[in-house]
């Protein structure tokens, strides 16, 4: 199998053309330039985040006089992250960035993530901290926030749901009081990644809050930035409560964040605070679609390594054929979910640069990338610890922390079972036509994609049109097979263009596109 950086940079340059997208986006590169940028963060990744990855884990996160401290080696490896700029990669120059594609921040993110994923969401949610103010900041909000995010001094939260809430946002009770200078914001906020930490200068939170005029619901809510730290060095109004005990990603802290009365500014209209939210939203969705990928990789390389050294009966275990068929499955789903979650990132380029169609196909594919390299980034790792055998499901390893990593993703950033929702009973209706021509795209792709497509695309237009229960009930089955058929397609053309992916490819398509067919089957019987 080609190796990570090897994959994300052809798959940028050849089968996605990158260079002459960065060209119609201002910022050229070539595939010389993407191959250089990519091998550096995978060095930077295997050699400065990934050696503390163990260590990390077992430290965890302690909760002391409302101050969170992270693992130790945290603060000096934040601060290589920032010296090498790569928080930086795709965000605006005029505020400190490169300006790069954001196909390449995906594929140094997935690098980054493969590494250390507790690590790796401070920058995740940094990142959609930016690109939300870049949308809708003001130009003065944007000169005092956006530099010090960009260059990693500060991090960024989502302030989003409360413990009555849940998914559910339009019961949130948080509340925004103007003050004369700006506003005073009282109320509690559950699940902050990284809302607390001694390694960032400052953080900043990005709230969503009620002013004492709102509607009720969705449509009465604001959305402020509120930082830890004011202007003149005073603390603001707002600690951390406590962290959550979690099965994985213990080095990175989960806050529930309590607010008394703290200074924030309004950012975009008065209650319109939602859709503002939406566009870290919807990078964090993408964003946690390449972590799943990064914990198929992860887990593979692993696995790989194990059974190629551990011999049994006189022979690596990797010679033996079950063995050798859970590695199979491995790779040739790591590389699926890899080439599938590209489509997704370069999509958003291609919407930027203003091409035709660009932005819906980023629509339908989002929640497509989130929740199926998700599943597959649990599956996978799960996969792995069975390569291990008992030594997988010991620590000392490492695939369990893989699996127990992992296993947060499919639930944040809107559940997968919403995604499947927000694919079958929102967009679709809306799309259908689209998703069509992206089925027709996949059918063209290889021989025995033509039935599966074909059969989703006939499923398509009839639940498309289906009452909600049915529509439910086949969601997230139909957002299964649609994953498992596009990205077998993108393995497909992968294998076309160069022989280095046959043999993930003719594995995904004989021995994984069937399972598209029994799941389809899943999401089409009576609910």
């Amino acid at each position: 199998m080609m190796n990570a950086a090897g994959t994300l940079s052809f798959a940028l340059a050849k089968l996605h053309d990158l260079p002459a997208l960065s060209e119609r986006l201002g910022t050229p590169l070539a595939a010389e330039d993407v191959s250089a940028i990519l091998e550096e963060a995978s060095r930077f990744a295997e050699e400065r985040i990934a050696p503390g990855r163990l260590k990390a884990d077992r430290a965890g996160c302690v909760l002391e006089n409302g101050r969170v401290r992270t693992p130790a080696h945290y603060a000096g490896l934040l601060a290589e992250w920032r010296e090498a700029g790569w928080q930086g990669v795709a965000a605006p120059v005029e505020h400190g960035g490169q300006g790069l594609p954001h196909a390449i921040w995906a594929a140094v993110f997935e690098l980054a993530s493969s590494a250390d994923m507790a690590f790796a969401l401070m920058p995740m949610l940094t990142a959609g901290a930016v690109d939300l103010l870049a949308h809708h900041a003001t130009p003065d909000q944007a000169a005092r926030f956006l530099p010090p995010l960009i260059s990693s001094a500060w991090n960024g939260t989502m302030c989003l749901t409360e413990p009555q809430a849940g998914s559910d946002l339009s019961a949130i009770r948080t509340r925004a009081v103007p003050d004369g200078n700006g506003y005073r914001i009282s109320g509690q906020k559950i699940f902050i990644t990284w809302g607390e930490n001694d390694i960032a200068e400052n953080t900043l939170h990005l709230v969503l809050a009620r002013l004492p005029d709102a509607p009720a619901g969705s449509r009465g809510i604001s959305l402020f930035a509120c930082p830890k730290i004011l202007p003149d060095g005073r603390r603001n109004g707002l600690r951390c409560g406590g962290i959550e005990e979690k099965p994985g990603i213990h080095a990175s802290p989960t806050c529930t964040m309590l607010f008394d009365e703290a200074e924030a500014e309004l950012v975009g209209e008065v209650n319109r605070g939602l859709p503002a939210m939406f566009a870290m939203m919807n990078a964090a969705r993408l964003a946690v679609g390449v972590e799943g990928v990064g914990q198929c990789a992860r887990a593979t390389v692993l696995a790989e390594a194990y059974a190629a050294e551990r011999v049994q009966g006189g022979q690596p275990i990797a010679s033996y054929p079950d063995v050798a068929r859970m590695l199979g499955e491995m790779r040739a789903i790591t590389q699926a979910a890899r080439l599938l979650a590209l489509d997704c990132a370069v999509s958003l380029d291609r919407a930027r640069a203003g091409e035709a169609g660009a932005e819906t196909r980023l629509a339908l594919l989002t929640p497509i990338v989130k929740a199926w390299c998700t599943d597959r980034g649990v599956e996978v790792a799960s996969l792995g610890i069975q390569v291990h055998g008992g030594a997988g499901y010991v620590e000392e390893t490492g695939a369990a922390q893989i699996w127990r990593d992992a296993r947060i993703a499919p639930i944040y950033e809107g559940t997968n079972g919403i995604q499947a929702m927000d694919l079958l009973a929102r967009k679709l209706p809306r799309e259908l036509p689209a998703f069509l021509a992206l089925l027709r795209e996949a059918e063209q792709a290889h021989p025995a994609l033509e039935e599966p497509a074909r059969a989703l695309a006939q499923a398509a237009g009839e639940l498309a049109a289906a009452p909600a229960a049915q529509a439910g009930a086949a969601a997230m089955p139909f957002l299964d097979a649609a994953g498992c058929v596009l990205g077998g397609a993108w393995l497909a053309r992968a294998a076309a263009a160069d022989p280095a992916f046959e043999a993930e490819a003719t594995f995904f398509l004989r021995r994984l596109l069937p399972r598209a067919k029994a799941r389809l089957a899943e999401a089409m019987a009576p609910a």
